[in-house]
């Protein structure tokens, strides 16, 4: 647990507050709140729960050193007027980090979390807490570390709420998105230093990992290697972009060096955004718009 609640001095500072003015914070029931927290920043939506609309989107630094997301969401929380209120329809958190794993539903357990996910990442049981979510309708069990810190503040703070892995709501997008057809498409999220890929034979996917990098040679080195291994050619398969980075980017440029077929991803479909959002690229927030379809 934690250990004392961060100062509201630690607030993080905000790097994009967009709200809608139809939002009334005194009607929380009406809305449902979406949380990520990634190596990128920590980031705040709201939708309303009856039109599937979007209606405020805000964006904080990551933690300074020393610093850890309880602690930020905890200061933040001391002085916002939605975030750490009771209430809502729904809440989701997504964590974005490596230690994950997908398994088939067939093959899971409820109580053997733990030593699933032990075959890809070494747990500190002092520091993480391990977790489960079910794709709905992909046969597929998500199994997740998070820093228990932050977890203990979510149970805590919201008791009902939901906690997915960061490529639960990508997973849920893309599929919403992809074609019934057996082509194999790669679609990629990047945010500082940590890219992640997933490539889908129609419906389902082949593959979904997370890779750090540091430059952009080591950015494709794994876009190449997956596309290698998995047998699809740069110069035909197409890949699809969504996350932190600009059209004059070196990330950019080199991945439109080596990949014929390159282009920017949408938002999620069938959702309504407010007009506030507008100025947003399309291709960025991907995975907490997302949330929205994740249960």
């Amino acid at each position: 647990m934690l250990s004392s609640v961060a100062p509201a001095s630690l607030a993080p500072a905000a790097l994009h507050r967009l709200r809608d003015e139809t939002l009334d914070p005194e009607q929380l029931a009406a809305y449902n709140l979406y949380i990520t927290a990634g190596p990128a920043s920590l980031r705040l939506g709201v939708a309303d729960a009856r039109r599937n609309k979007f209606l405020a989107l805000e964006e904080y630094a990551a933690p300074e050193a020393g610093l850890s997301y309880a602690q930020q969401l905890a200061a933040l929380a001391a002085e916002h007027d939605l975030l750490g209120r009771s209430g809502w329809h729904r809440v989701r958190l997504a964590v974005h980090n490596r230690a994950f794993t997908l398994l088939p539903a067939a093959l899971f357990r409820p109580g053997d979390e733990t030593a699933y996910l032990s075959l890809h990442h070494a747990l500190n049981p002092g520091r993480e807490s391990v977790h489960a979510y079910a794709h709905s309708g992909l046969d597929i069990v998500s199994l997740f570390a998070a820093d228990r810190d932050l977890t203990d503040w979510f149970g805590h703070t919201y008791p009902a709420g939901r906690l997915v892995h960061g490529t639960t709501p990508l997973l849920q997008g893309v599929v919403q998105q992809s074609e019934a057809s057996g082509a194999s498409r790669i679609y990629l999220s990047i945010g500082p230093g940590q890219l992640t890929v997933l490539v889908m034979q129609g419906k389902q996917p082949r593959l979904c990992n997370v890779y750090p990098f540091s430059t952009p040679e080591d950015l494709i080195y794994y876009v190449i290697l997956v596309m290698q291994e998995l047998q699809l050619d740069p110069d035909q398969d197409p890949v699809v972009i969504w996350g932190d980075l600009m059209h004059d980017s070196e990330l950019f440029t080199i991945l439109r060096k080596y990949i014929r077929h390159l282009r920017f991803g949408n938002r999620p479909f069938d959702l309504g955004y407010s007009y506030r959002l507008n100025d947003l690229f399309e291709y960025r927030y991907f995975e907490l718009f997302a949330l929205h379809l994740c249960e």
